[in-house]
């Protein structure tokens, strides 16, 4: 039997009503894509959640997630993301910060915030005052670095093998097997600054085609000099041997030759 229920429902006057509620705590309000985000003062955090779910029925923390701005003063955005399972709605709460500043704990409000909050810390470095077990979750002991960082380079401090001399894992620092190519991250839906190959169909020119490098056996050195030299360079007993073609006897049956008794 379908349920009648809507999927999420409606932000008309949610907003309003919880702007006004929570009051100078609140510095931004944005309502887009059929969703609310509330930036909150930092400070102000706890006291914020604690209301949300006491008075106006957030009742679940689905996730805790990390932005990075690098250009910002405060570069990073810690974005909570609460649902009303009376309501049937979700909204977002999120707080600003810097690589030195904490930011308040909630586990005390929901005590999932304890996991959540420490893979913010692994991913981005965000500090939480007050979090009992603030430690890495999903890198490894003595990992350095923050790999959700936008500077974070893509190949990493150091790599982790496992050494048959030592019979353990091992951290070496990264070693490239080729230079960096140059990539092209611009998307042709964006808007390519170059003609590509199919272009030429809409009123472009496409790029001229590349040229083989290897129209004979003289460009890549192969041939009957090579195949002469490849065989004298065979250990003597894997050097080919021609064996002597099988007789024909009176009675029209093949006859085998010999064999090579060497």
């Amino acid at each position: 039997m379908a349920n009648g229920a809507p999927i999420i429902s409606s932000n008309e006057g949610v907003a309003a009503t919880l702007a006004k509620s929570l009051g100078a705590a609140v510095l931004s309000t944005v309502e887009a894509y059929n969703e609310i985000s509330f930036t909150v003062d930092r400070k102000t955090l706890p006291a914020v959640m604690d209301k949300l779910r006491d008075e106006h029925e957030y009742q679940q923390l689905v996730e805790i997630a990390g932005v990075d701005y690098p250009e910002r003063p405060e570069r990073f955005e810690v974005c909570y993301h609460l649902l009303s399972l009376t309501k049937n709605h979700r909204i977002r709460i999120k707080v600003t910060t810097d690589e030195d500043t904490p930011v308040p704990t909630v586990t005390h409000i929901w005590e999932v915030a304890g996991w959540l909050e420490r893979e913010v810390f692994d991913m981005y470095g965000v500090l939480f005052d007050g979090n009992p077990d603030l430690r890495r979750i999903l890198t490894d002991y003595g990992f350095q670095g923050h790999p959700f960082r936008k500077d974070f380079p893509l190949t990493g401090y150091v790599e982790m093998r496992y050494s048959e001399e030592a019979k353990r894992v091992v951290y070496e620092p990264v070693k490239l097997a080729q230079d960096f190519r140059s990539f092209d991250f611009m998307s042709p839906w964006e808007g390519a600054d170059y003609i590509l190959p199919g272009d030429e169909k809409v009123g472009g020119e496409a790029p001229p085609p590349t040229p083989k490098s290897t129209e004979s056996t003289k460009d890549t050195g192969a041939g009957k000099k090579a195949n002469k030299a490849a065989v004298k360079k065979l250990p003597p007993n894997k050097a080919a041997v021609k064996k002597p073609a099988p007789k024909r006897t009176k009675s029209g049956t093949n006859k085998s030759a010999p064999k090579d008794k060497s």
